[in-house]
């Protein structure tokens, strides 16, 4: 009896041992020549063949298109410098868009951090599953994220809102963001918490000592066994404070909490300084996927730790910035004179100086013409406030004034928002009709449309047009999910985030066997 006691205290004190009442950390350092690999590669959402989007990868060299969950074990190095992360990360990456002819200059890595948090928390955190995917941060995003400027790590606090674009700057005289700034019109928003970081895009140059423009990227905590490790869109959650004291987070019952992990990317886009004008409410910076605004940053992980040095890793390094590679339980330590890299699986002109972004990603978000205060506008019209702010209500109404109105006007009629498709397109006839970098309206679109003979015509994220004669594999989808204010003309609505506002021309025999056509197809099965 005297043994099952002392057994159930030692247990007790085992369970109180393994919460935490306070957070610790250690940062993940990198080293060797550049990233591990640059490329279009994303074995998560794009498995076995390229992705839509030039990415740079740090981790185990084992990183392929196509992985099974054990891969990066048998990695034979990795740019981790601890030895034991045989782990992928990734980005995409950024480029510089010329503001005098519109090409598209690569900006180099500076380098990349991961932060590993071990928080305040009721559970016991346990290392990443062997194989685990995990996504944060929406690709398709091209509007201000529904959690706002300031991060949102708790679902107790609201949306989450997990990405942000952070600006080091010697001064914050005048702001990395404008003050009147609705997030929709050249420019992001500033955290109202931090001078220095924001969502989307900032307007002004970097200039921290060694820390030019960052993209920082929050991971969920919160493993769903039942889930498994290859279901990343449903297998992990932010953890919550709900129910708890001292600022604890906890996982849902029968989830396992797992290290926090922040990714910090430093792009060297000082080198771009002299080449556009600052604090004008417009930015020439452009991810990969071709998204202007900067709010569809998001990240990648796969994970290939050795469990055993992970769990000594989360229950004893607090070595915060210094690195968790000073850690005696992180194991062994790589050479950073060293370097571990692969070649990109996907071989093709990703660096210097390009006509077109990789995989043909057209720009999206706002433009270079006129909607988005060029270059070429003098200062005294350069600003945020020549479009104010927009609200749900007037974004509907601008839509039915475009369909009403200027549709009337050119023989079309505005059959409303209907979903697409970035793989198959659901207007095949011209798919981003080139109507110039900036020029985008529904109005032109129409006019592309009808020139070249179709009775179909659809405009998208703002800035992309596109024609046809049917409507394949689409879905009718709510008013306000076509909300994008047009790249050419605020006025009008360009349709949303893979969401087309569709237009049809009326009065022809081709367009009235395309429209019975259509309304078989898409009112019949889906309104």
């Amino acid at each position: 009896m005297h043994f099952k006691i002392i057994a159930a205290h030692l247990a007790g004190l085992l369970a109180v041992a393994s919460a935490k009442d306070s957070r610790t950390f250690a940062v993940n350092h990198f080293y060797g020549k550049g990233p591990l690999t640059e490329g279009r590669m994303d074995p998560i959402i794009s498995p076995g063949t390229a992705s839509s989007h030039v990415h740079a990868i740090q981790g185990g060299s084992n990183f392929n298109l196509t992985m099974e969950n054990n891969a990066l074990l048998d990695s034979s190095c990795t740019s981790s410098l601890v030895e034991a992360d045989k782990s992928n990360y990734w980005t995409p990456t950024l480029y510089f868009q010329d503001p005098s002819n519109g090409s598209f200059i690569s900006v180099p890595m500076f380098y990349m951090n991961v932060y590993y948090f071990f928080e305040p928390t009721d559970d016991e955190i346990k290392p990443f599953p062997v194989g685990l995917r995990m996504v944060s941060g929406n690709n398709s995003l091209r509007t201000p994220p529904p959690g706002g400027a300031a991060n949102v790590l708790d679902t107790n606090a609201g949306t989450i809102q997990p990405v942000q674009w952070t600006c080091p700057r010697t001064s914050y005289d005048p702001p990395s963001y404008p003050a009147n700034s609705d997030g929709l019109y050249g420019v992001g928003i500033q955290d109202p918490n931090n001078a220095g970081a924001g969502a989307g895009f900032p307007d002004m140059n970097c200039d921290g000592y060694a820390s030019p423009l960052r993209a920082d990227i929050h991971f969920p905590s919160c493993y769903n066994p039942q889930a498994g490790v290859d279901a990343y869109e449903s297998n992990m959650l932010f953890p919550s404070s709900k129910g708890t004291t001292g600022g604890k987070m906890n996982c849902p019952e029968g989830w396992i909490h797992l290290p926090h992990i922040f990714y910090e990317v430093y792009w060297n886009t000082p080198l771009f300084a002299d080449l556009w004008e600052q604090g004008q409410g417009w930015q020439p910076f452009i991810l990969s996927s071709g998204d202007r605004t900067g709010y569809s940053l998001h990240g990648d992980f796969i994970a290939g730790w050795d469990e055993d040095v992970l769990q000594k890793i989360i229950n004893n390094c607090d070595a915060g910035d210094s690195g968790m590679d000073k850690c005696a339980d992180a194991g062994p330590i790589n050479n950073s004179a060293d370097s571990c890299n692969i070649p990109n699986l996907v071989p093709e002109k990703i660096f210097g100086v390009l006509e077109k972004l990789p995989g043909n990603n057209p720009p999206t978000g706002w433009g270079q013409g006129e909607s988005a205060s060029s270059p070429s506008q003098t200062a005294s019209t350069k600003s945020t406030t020549s479009v104010p702010p927009v609200s749900q209500t007037e974004t509907e109404v601008t839509t039915t004034t475009v369909s009403a109105t200027d549709s009337k006007s050119t023989g079309w009629s505005y059959l409303g928002c209907y979903s697409d498709n970035t793989s198959t397109r659901a207007l095949t006839g011209i798919q981003f009709a080139d109507l110039g970098i900036g020029k985008v309206t529904s109005t032109g679109c129409m006019e592309y449309c009808n020139n070249a003979g179709f009775s179909l015509a659809g405009t998208e994220y703002a800035g992309q047009c596109f024609c046809g004669n049917k409507l394949e594999g689409s879905s009718k989808l709510e008013a306000d999910k076509c909300d994008m204010k047009c790249e050419g003309d605020a006025s009008q609505i360009c349709g949303g985030s893979s969401a087309l506002s569709v237009f049809e021309k009326a009065g022809t025999a081709a367009s009235k066997r395309s429209s019975a056509h259509f309304r078989r197809h898409v009112h019949g099965k889906h309104s």
